[in-house]
């Protein structure tokens, strides 16, 4: 597999442990672990599927995250089988040429879109829980999950086109994942949703906390939904 020159420093950098990744992302640390690392289960070994071999690191990277956002949907919301995933992401690594496929924005947009077409076909997915489908006018369209993904990140759009920051929440709330900010922790105009948080469980006023912060009395309520989507366990 050949990399395309420039596109992986920053989605190779580490980012988060996995305690803190799988709070973020909303799924139990030993599944994330298993996306990672995969194992052995009943005497048969699993290869990851967001690494193309295990690293044994507890770090996750950036390019790591954005796939596991992905991975996370399909696999919780519409309960695709890990393995015609772990396909899937393999055909569209060797086609792409990079480590990272879907936090690369060329299967996503443009003639490059056949690529998610030929992969999960390769892959055997379900053609309706596949990203993609190509109808009569033979214009690739996305699905619906493959779509609330897509508006969930943003891409360099002058660089190299890789996913420089996430909206994990969707696309109309102002909390984002950058990891130029903050170190990548969740945050609104800059402040970690996380403090917003305790300063509110500490007994300040909503109010008060988003006129100590030049906020808005949305953003910091969007924060406030966000933590607390997180301190719940997950399913």
């Amino acid at each position: 597999m050949t990399a395309v020159a420039g596109t992986l420093s920053l989605l190779e950098r580490p980012l988060y442990d996995e305690v803190l990744a799988s709070s973020v992302l909303d799924v139990p640390r030993s599944t994330l672990h298993w996306w990672l690392e995969g194992g052995e289960r009943r005497g048969k070994v699993y290869r990851p599927v967001l690494r193309n071999e295990p690293t044994g690191s507890n770090e996750v990277t950036w390019g790591e995250l954005v796939e596991a956002r992905y991975l996370r949907a399909y696999r919780k919301d519409f309960g695709v089988k890990l393995g015609s995933l772990r396909a899937f992401i393999d055909l569209l690594r060797e086609s792409v040429g990079v480590p990272y496929p879907l936090a690369h924005a060329r299967p996503w947009v443009g003639p490059d879109r056949r690529l998610l077409i030929q992969a999960q076909r390769g892959a055997d997915l379900d053609p309706e829980l596949s990203p993609a489908y190509e109808p009569s006018s033979g214009q690739v369209l996305l699905t619906p999950p493959a779509q609330s993904f897509l508006e969930r990140v943003e891409f360099d759009q002058e660089g190299n086109g890789v996913v420089v920051r996430l909206r994990p929440a969707g696309k109309e709330s102002p909390v984002i994942i950058d990891p130029e900010v903050r170190f990548g922790s969740p945050s609104v105009a800059g402040i970690p949703t996380d403090t917003l948080d305790e300063m509110v469980r500490a007994g300040d006023s909503v109010e008060s906390v988003a006129n100590g912060y030049g906020l808005s009395l949305d953003d910091v309520v969007a924060a406030l939904d966000f933590e607390r989507i997180r301190r719940q366990p997950a399913a």
